[in-house]
């Protein structure tokens, strides 16, 4: 509730693309990004759906921002919504681990008020989808009132939803919801804010990061083979004091027993 709609994130700090409940993935992704408290860390949402751990995998991310609210920050995406996890596993999920959907709402009463977007450093602009055509400041994003479902249409849809395209201005998105938009909208947008970088996930990429727009935005994947078939790498994107940023390239998690895993998983997440 504290938390503005553009979240300021203070640097060095590694941010991450959609994880989608691949939670032993999401402990590879500590183990080769680094430990938090000790490494600050930014998710761009789509915690939950698709993968078979969504509970543990967002429950894991609640509880280290509960217990470091400054080191790891959390924005929306498009699946914390309760619509979206109705069709993609979260609410079964949940139904199967608890027997009831209480846990379910919860979780989605809390997803009401997630960040919508974050700011590291007022110069690199962090969400989950893209632009909005009603949206040209990053003021008119604090201004939304985000304390509710994910709309089907508007400003909020749209920075969960939209997507860059490689045609110039606006396009009808294949997904039904949000957007696609051009270069010539990244760079107007960048400019008007006082931005250098785009930094969003929402998009399979087979090497877990890609750039686009002639560098001014990139695109994050971090749920190394998808759907555990698509057989993509992930990626996160460490940036230091200096915003400078690296990019590491994992695969995914060796697919062992569980107490092979819980002696790879530190004492702070038991």
């Amino acid at each position: 509730m504290e938390e503005a709609n553009v979240q300021a994130v203070s640097s060095p700090v590694t941010v991450c693309g959609d994880s989608h409940g691949q939670f032993y993935d999401v402990m590879e992704l500590f183990r080769i990004g680094g430990q938090p408290p000790y490494t600050n860390y930014l998710f761009m949402g789509d915690y939950v759906d698709r993968g078979y751990y969504s509970v543990e995998t967002v429950t894991l991310l609640i509880a280290l921002k509960a217990r470091y609210p400054k080191r790891i920050t959390l924005t929306r995406g498009n699946h914390e919504s309760r619509q979206i996890t109705q069709v993609y596993g979260f609410y079964d999920e949940c139904l199967r681990k608890y027997g009831n959907a209480n846990v379910w709402r919860f979780f989605t009463d809390l997803f009401d008020y997630l960040p919508l977007t974050a700011l590291v450093e007022k110069a690199i602009f962090c969400l989950h989808g893209g632009l909005s055509p009603q949206l040209d400041s990053l003021d008119q994003i604090l201004a939304l009132d985000r304390v509710q479902e994910v709309p089907h249409e508007g400003p909020i849809c749209d920075l969960l939803w939209s997507d860059p395209d490689d045609r110039c201005g606006w396009g009808i998105s294949p997904r039904g919801a949000g957007y696609t938009f051009g270069q010539d909208l990244s760079e107007t947008f960048n400019h008007t804010n006082g931005l250098t970088l785009i930094c969003r996930a929402h998009q399979l990429v087979l090497e877990g990061y890609n750039w686009g727009h002639d560098k001014h935005l990139v695109t994050i994947f971090s749920a190394p083979n998808y759907c555990y078939r698509c057989g993509n790498q992930a990626a996160i994107m460490e940036m230091d004091e200096h915003l400078e940023y690296t990019f590491l390239q994992f695969d995914p998690a060796p697919r062992t027993n569980e107490t092979t895993v819980q002696q790879r998983v530190p004492d702070y997440f038991l």
